[in-house]
């Protein structure tokens, strides 16, 4: 069994995070001798991006409920090829977690990259960020919505350029929406991106005529761009005053399909599930209340990290039908 001492409970509140009151799921840990020393976060991506930024926003709660320190481990490249493999190849004993943006980047990496794992070997306890691919001009444009894009790009498919990340869930999105409302996607006039925040600057700056790319990345920049158009069925609550792809749909008389931009939040391996199903409902106990604590959602808030509480059985299907939508598309992937 674990002790905590009030030294221990002390060092917690000195970060920020600390409880008087052992929290039930640090007692229901205890109790259960685990864990019984200092877990890792592993986060696939160079630091300062969103993942980053959540998992060091989130740890100092997670700790709070664990009673154990966790600590960052950044293992970017390969679009998360490199801390894929190497989480997978951690011990099974669920001291190592992951962070990432679990859609697109684990789907790509294995339908282009012939990544050495499956989408079955990672089991998701929540993700809480779902973003969607917003497209948007600067914002002293002309365009008001993606009706007239679409018109202008009907008359003249080279008459706009439109900037995206290839291989991406947004770049798909774009494809889908082209080939929806009939307009040759070879004859575009398109300027890509090595990521999103370029792509997003190049909209604000006034460097392409629309981008598509995350939306939540864009809030950030809100004062400088014009938003036409959210990837999704109905509007977004971040874009109340946008229309979306399902009004789109009704517009142009063709469904105008679209998948998830990002999927992002708290990884295990299914190995881990397999082989310590009591360690796992503890973790799923910890993060739970660690996302619904009230503290842990003004800190995460006031970052603008997303802190919804979707659970695991809801985060593995969604992640699973994102793969399953990448995969019925990726000859349009393979083509970017």
């Amino acid at each position: 069994m674990t002790n905590y001492s009030r030294r221990t409970v002390l060092k917690f509140a000195a970060a920020g995070a600390a409880s008087t009151v052992l929290a039930p799921s640090m007692l229901m840990a205890q109790s259960n001798g685990w864990p019984e020393r200092p877990l890792n976060m592993v986060v696939p991506f160079a630091t300062g991006g969103y993942n980053d930024r959540l998992a060091r926003a989130f740890i100092p709660f997670l700790q709070e409920e664990l009673g154990q320190p966790l600590s960052v481990a950044n293992r970017p490249g390969a679009g998360t090829q490199l801390g894929n493999t190497y989480f997978l190849q951690q011990p099974n004993d669920g001291y190592t977690l992951q962070c990432n943006s679990v859609a697109p980047y684990i789907p790509l990496t294995i339908l282009l990259q012939d990544a050495p794992y499956s989408a079955d070997d990672f089991q998701m306890i929540n993700l809480p960020s779902r973003d969607f691919t917003l497209a948007a001009a600067p914002g002293d444009s002309d365009l008001e919505n993606m009706e007239e894009v679409i018109s202008r790009l009907r008359e003249d498919p080279r008459s706009l350029s439109l900037g995206v990340q290839p291989a991406s869930a947004d770049y798909l999105n774009l494809m889908l929406m082209l080939n929806a409302a009939g307009i040759d996607s070879s004859a575009i006039r398109l300027v890509t991106y090595d990521g999103g925040g370029p792509a997003r600057n190049a909209a604000a700056g006034g460097h392409v005529d629309v981008a598509f790319v995350g939306g939540e990345g864009f809030l950030p920049l809100a004062d400088r761009i014009k938003p036409l158009m959210a990837f999704s069925q109905d509007r977004v609550d971040v874009f109340p005053d946008t229309m979306s792809s399902g009004e789109l749909s009704e517009s142009i008389s063709e469904e105008v399909e679209s998948v998830e931009g990002s999927q992002r939040g708290w990884v295990v391996s299914r190995a881990f599930v397999d082989e310590h199903p009591d360690r796992y409902e503890i973790l799923v106990d910890a993060i739970e209340r660690a996302t619904k604590n009230p503290e842990c959602i003004e800190a995460l808030e006031e970052q603008q990290l997303a802190t919804t509480w979707y659970g695991p059985e809801q985060s593995q299907e969604d992640y699973l039908a994102n793969f399953e939508s990448l995969e019925r598309h990726i000859d349009l992937l393979r083509e970017s």
